[in-house]
């Protein structure tokens, strides 16, 4: 791993320099994708030098202890020797988790699409509260949520909702919220008090680059629409809605967010893009043998990986056994503890499958 990292830290100085030299910047794109693969390597490397300083340290406490005669000053060298003992192994353990394959699709921005499943009115009520969910934890994060469309009902729900969040590495700590989500409540229409059990599924796709997916216009059709719903003072008013059909894989788009046509066809063929990015990536790793998928799950949308029980106040994430009783704050976007719990069980997996 030492090794790993001696090459890391050469590369990361090897980019410091192009990205300093105005022959390199003067190509703007290049120049940008340079910058992008530094940025990636320097936690690796401040961590490694971190390492190294502390290694360094431990090794001249060591000296001196072999040197050192008066008892008070060997006690205080020994006890920083057992301090900086422990830091270097802590610290060895975070390189190895720094060290792990990379999802290359961590950084990214995503696109949740919401959809009510069984259960009808009171299922497309709780895809409302996962949106709402969704996007509290963007607020507390200081991400940015953007609309694209939805399909709501006459008492509040999204029988369909479509939208995107900006933030740092979005797309790690939502890549886990693909699949079936449970909810079990007494609906407020349910006059005896008996609990329902409804679902929405949830589709989370990281936006795509130009470069990473090429649609061909010819295999596109778009129509335009009156919009509905969402969209501000020109809604019902203007053909500004936009249906995009990509022709050979029958994926179908709508973007009704934007007053503007042009924007809401931008929008909806930035969607269309991470769909068929995401098909392509479910075909590549069709293949995978069974024993080889992490814990926390394939991502299938037909997965069942969470359910909200609101008469017990309890989350529960089936893919870990982990239950917590504080609903309440939960669906209010404290997501943390569960996503955390997700990602350190993804980095334990890898661990598990590199040591075999």
């Amino acid at each position: 791993m030492l090794d790993k990292l001696e090459f890391v830290e050469n590369k990361y100085d090897e980019l410091s320099m192009k990205i300093s030299d105005p022959s390199v910047m003067a190509n703007q794109t290049e120049w940008r994708k340079l910058c992008k693969e530094h940025a990636g390597l320097e936690i690796v490397v401040n961590k490694y030098r971190e390492y190294k300083e502390a290694s360094e340290e431990l090794e001249t406490n060591k000296e001196m202890l072999k040197e050192e005669s008066d008892r008070e000053l060997r006690e205080m060298i020994q006890d920083e020797i057992k301090e900086l003992e422990a830091k270097t192994v802590d610290i060895e353990e975070e390189m190895k988790i720094l060290m792990l394959p990379k999802d290359p699709n961590d950084d990214k921005n995503v696109f949740i699409e919401i959809r009510g499943g069984a259960g009808g009115d009171e299922a497309a009520l709780f895809a409302a509260t996962l949106f709402r969910m969704y996007n509290r934890y963007a607020e507390r994060h200081g991400w940015k949520s953007e609309f694209i469309s939805s399909n709501e009902t006459d008492i509040g729900g999204f029988k369909e909702v479509v939208f995107m969040l900006r933030g740092d590495a979005a797309y790690s700590k939502f890549k886990f919220e693909s699949g079936v989500h449970r909810v079990q409540r007494v609906p407020d229409t349910e006059s005896s008090g008996r609990i329902h059990t409804s679902t929405v599924t949830v589709a989370v796709l990281p936006e795509v680059d130009d470069v990473e997916i090429n649609v061909d216009p010819n295999d596109v059709r778009i129509d335009v629409f009156r919009a509905s719903g969402n969209g501000g003072q020109c809604v019902n008013t203007t053909d500004s809605a936009v249906r995009i059909t990509h022709i050979p894989s029958g994926i179908v788009v709508s973007c009704q967010d934007e007053k503007s046509q042009l924007k809401n066809k931008e929008k909806g063929m930035r969607v269309l893009k991470a769909r068929l990015f995401e098909a392509a990536e479910r075909e590549r790793s069709a293949g995978i043998a069974a024993d080889r998928k992490s814990q926390v799950g394939s991502g299938d949308r037909s997965e069942r990986i969470r359910t909200y029980n609101f008469p017990q106040g309890r989350v529960t994430e089936h893919r870990i056994g982990l239950t917590l009783y504080k609903l309440d704050s939960f669906i209010d976007g404290d997501m943390d503890e569960v996503l955390e719990a997700l990602i350190s069980t993804e980095q334990a997996e890898k661990m598990k499958d590199l040591g075999n």
